[in-house]
């Protein structure tokens, strides 16, 4: 029966071989930049057929070639991905803003998902799920293992179905059991208001297809409310970025007509490209312009930008831009420092590769995949400083993060960055484990308490701004005068998180 078994794998074998031989010649026909390892494939075809015949039970040659096409792809970098059929659907929903699910914004930490934050008035944020929550189980599937797109896949279902997620609160060094309803979400991606008579407030939560007419729509709000308008905060904290020409189009907004909002390299030909301040560019389709409607005042307004470690990709877009250009003051914390593009490209009418294909870089030719945006006011998150600082993972944390590309120049301090890191995580932890209640509750964006959102207004009005305080020094105060000025000299730009 054996000898039946492994003669029935050669063929399988045989087969395969024959398939890539074929894929060879097209391969070269088509030019490509090398031609297919072949002896490879051949071990590739080989491993296939013997787990079709010697496995302990059988396995769908479907499920075999899909697992494969995922280690490919996964261990490329961490924004890499096959779109299976359902994959793919989610995608298109996220990007739309509406999807079944329970409205979280998660991202990977430790082998488990991390809760990055809950969609407000979402079904997780009604039950009680807090940001920084781990997710260890989802139903009765343990998440240790799982990529995020299958985290997402399980907490995804029909309007009305239930799903129960166990999750580790660490703060509070216990386990909690959530049975949450699924239903449609609808993400608002912009909220804004008046904060102050002459002073708004516009947050963007993700860059999406509708954000550009929102984020538009919003700003003619607040100039009818105020026409006199002296200052703004654009929000971009723990905005985990979306779509690329929705944050040329924002960035657009403050800017001069044809303006470089980024520009991207990459190996193919079309992955080499630059994107300004032109309709071209940040609408997806012929029609109206949205820009047209814009008070003339907004190009000369005030200007801050609030971003924090969870801001990534298209919100480091838009920061970068306005802060090369000296259009506006940053302020916060270091950002996410995702510089890569992941482009879509269909394999199907129901699969796709989201691959990524080339860094993106500020109008100063600056990178910022690992590095991030450095604000002009370093500002804590509370008075007291940042406590949740050493818990945070940035880009820079992936071990197989693309990089900027000239890393021979900072391999060492980059490499000695991330073991510092990881060595205040670590005891950060272990003090959690004694006192779960050292970490004081973060205050919610836009609201009075908010520490960062106050001293961008002190900035605004002309007061001094508390930058952060380190260990070696303490909080001091900067006036506008005396702090240094914005430094100088279809496509998705998503972050690494997810909305299920």
């Amino acid at each position: 029966m054996a000898s039946k078994f492994r003669v029935a794998a050669w063929v399988v074998v045989g087969a395969i071989t024959g398939i890539m031989a074929t894929l060879q010649v097209q391969a070269l026909a088509r030019n490509t930049a090398s031609p297919l390892p072949l002896e490879e494939l051949q071990q590739f075809a080989a491993v296939y057929g013997l787990i079709k015949a010697d496995y302990f039970e059988p396995v769908e040659g479907k499920k075999l070639i899909e697992n494969a096409i995922n280690g490919m792809v996964n261990n490329l970098d961490p924004h890499s991905e096959y779109l299976d059929k359902k994959a793919f659907k989610d995608f298109k929903e996220s990007t739309s803003g509406k999807f079944v699910g329970v409205g979280i914004e998660i991202t990977a930490e430790d082998g488990l998902v991390k809760v990055v934050s809950p969609i407000e008035g979402s079904p997780a944020a009604r039950a009680g799920i807090h940001a920084g929550d781990l997710i260890t189980r989802i139903d009765h599937t343990a998440v240790k293992g799982l990529s995020l797109s299958d985290a997402v896949k399980l907490m995804r279902g029909k309007p009305g179905t239930k799903v129960t997620l166990t999750v580790l609160r660490k703060a509070e060094n216990r386990t909690l059991t959530f049975t949450v309803t699924r239903e449609l979400i609808q993400v608002q991606s912009v909220k804004g208001r008046m904060i102050a008579p002459g002073y708004g407030w516009i947050r963007i939560t993700q860059f999406q297809s509708d954000t550009l007419s929102s984020f538009v729509h919003k700003i003619d709000a607040l100039y009818k409310e105020d026409p006199n308008m002296k200052g703004l905060v654009l929000d971009l904290r723990n905005d985990p970025g979306g779509l690329l020409e929705s944050a040329v189009g924002v960035a657009s907004v403050f800017l001069p007509d044809d303006a470089v909002i980024v520009s991207t390299k990459g190996q193919m030909p079309e992955a080499n490209a630059t994107y300004r301040n032109t309709p071209s560019d940040y609408l997806s389709r012929a029609g109206d312009n949205p820009l047209d409607t814009l008070p003339a005042g907004v190009k000369t307004v005030k200007l801050v930008v609030l971003i924090n470690g969870g801001s990534a990709s298209a919100s480091e877009i838009v920061t970068g831009a306005l802060q090369d250009y000296k259009r506006a003051v940053v302020m916060g914390t270091l950002s996410f420092g995702k510089g890569s593009v992941q482009t879509v490209l269909p394999l199907g009418p129901d699969t796709a590769l989201k691959l990524t294909t080339a860094r993106y870089y500020t109008p100063n030719g600056q990178s910022i995949q690992g590095k991030g945006i450095t604000p002009n006011y370093e500002v804590d998150p509370l008075e007291s400083g940042d406590p949740y600082a050493a818990l945070r993972m940035r880009e820079i944390d992936y071990k197989n993060q693309i990089g900027t590309g000239s890393e021979a120049a900072d391999s060492s301090r980059v490499e000695n960055d991330v073991r510092k890191q990881e060595e205040a995580r670590r005891l950060l932890e272990a003090e959690l484990q004694k006192d779960p209640n050292k970490l004081p509750k973060l205050p919610e964006y836009g609201s009075k308490e908010d520490w960062q959102l106050t001293q961008a207004m002190n900035y605004l009005e002309g007061k001094p701004v508390i930058t952060a305080k380190h260990p070696a020094n303490t909080a001091k105060a900067k006036t506008p005068a005396a702090s240094a000025a914005a430094s100088g000299p279809k496509t998705d730009a998503s972050g690494a998180t997810k909305n299920p």
